[in-house]
């Protein structure tokens, strides 16, 4: 028969048993993940000092404890001193044969949105993409045509007339652009995974970033110095933070703003495969601005091929950065108000059979 230690261990949500004095006795796992701080520290410690619940529940939690009644509540925002709120659904219950124990479980719903908005973001890539490619070379010739019989005609006209064939060029060049960016986004190669410092990389793109497109920003860092290294293509991982550092840079605006860059480890992270297996993601990476955030029309859609926030946007960036996130089997996710946007990065660790051998 299992014990009740491996039970508890096995949990996939975070768990707290409780005390009579409302002080933690136990947590799991997935609740030392969920709070970012170890069981050492969580142990005795008064449960709502930890736990941040937006929610007046402390009377709805005694009155189960008084009447040996379970309690549920959903869409609960839940948070700690050491992470943002996400929507939890809240379970407690009276520990049986345990005068005063109480159990309680936290259902993050994060984790379930983000699963279908990478599933659909990558769907809708492919299609769009796909059926972008066929198209791209066809309509790439009769725009070489368009443009040159532009250029002859603007070579016998004069005043306005002059400016509209000017109009019809730099149109025309645009679309051609547009289409480069297309067939690049299809032509992205397969990751090559190797071990990848992800710091080096975080390093990599805050320099570029500065030296460019962001040069009126302040891009501070807020690293785990303990952060293993993660598995994936460092060259495309570059790319994606480049394209997140960039989409702050540009919705600042010319009065700039403060871009940052933090990281840290999330032992309870899973994302659960289409095959019902599990994989471990515990390597986070926050790009977080204090621009004025998505619009909301497009909140939902953000990760689709073709949708920008922006005039004259192509709408690809972000798209490519779903593209490779999904091809690392990874997670991204946005969380976005005004004054404060967040894009998530969610990434696999080095096997173990891939880490350095130690000589």
């Amino acid at each position: 028969m299992i014990s009740d230690a491996a039970l508890w261990a096995s949990l996939p949500v975070p768990a707290f048993l409780i005390g009579a004095d409302n002080c933690i006795l136990d947590v799991n796992a997935a609740a030392e993940g969920f709070l970012n701080t170890s069981r050492r520290g969580l142990l005795n410690q008064p449960v709502w000092q930890q736990i941040a619940i937006d929610a007046p529940i402390e009377a709805s939690f005694e009155r189960a404890r008084t009447q040996g009644t379970p309690l549920f509540v959903n869409d609960i925002d839940v948070g700690s001193r050491s992470r943002a709120p996400l929507q939890c659904g809240v379970q407690i219950a009276p520990v049986q044969g345990r005068k005063g124990e109480m159990l309680l479980l936290l259902s993050p719903r994060e984790l379930a949105a983000r699963m279908t908005q990478n599933h659909s973001a990558k769907s809708a890539a492919q299609s769009a993409i796909g059926m972008a490619e066929m198209l791209a070379h066809e309509i790439k010739n009769p725009l070489a045509g368009i443009t040159g019989a532009a250029q002859l005609l603007s070579m016998n006209l004069s005043g306005e007339d002059v400016e509209l064939t000017d109009l019809i060029v730099s149109e025309s060049r645009r679309i051609v652009k547009l289409l480069d960016q297309v067939e690049q986004f299809g032509n992205l190669s397969e990751p090559q995974f190797k071990p990848v410092n992800l710091h080096d990389v975080l390093d990599r793109a805050r320099r570029s970033a500065l030296l460019g497109f962001g040069a009126n920003m302040t891009i501070t860092e807020d690293y785990d110095p303990s952060l293993p290294l993660a598995w994936g293509d460092a060259d495309q991982l570059l790319q994606v933070v480049l394209n997140l550092l960039k989409n702050a840079s540009e919705a600042a605006g010319p009065s700039g703003g403060t871009i940052r860059i933090h990281s840290y480890y999330e032992h309870s992270f899973r994302m659960r495969r289409s095959d019902g297996t599990g994989k471990l993601l515990p390597l986070q990476i926050e790009v977080i601005d204090d621009g004025p955030g998505l619009p909301e029309a497009i909140r939902e859609d953000v990760f689709d091929p073709f949708v920008s926030g922006r005039e004259n946007g192509t709408g690809l960036g972000l798209a490519l950065v779903s593209k490779i996130i999904a091809e690392h089997n990874g997670w991204i996710s946005v969380d976005s108000v005004p004054g404060r946007t967040v894009f998530r990065l969610s990434l696999s660790r080095i096997p173990k059979d891939a880490e350095p051998q130690e000589i």
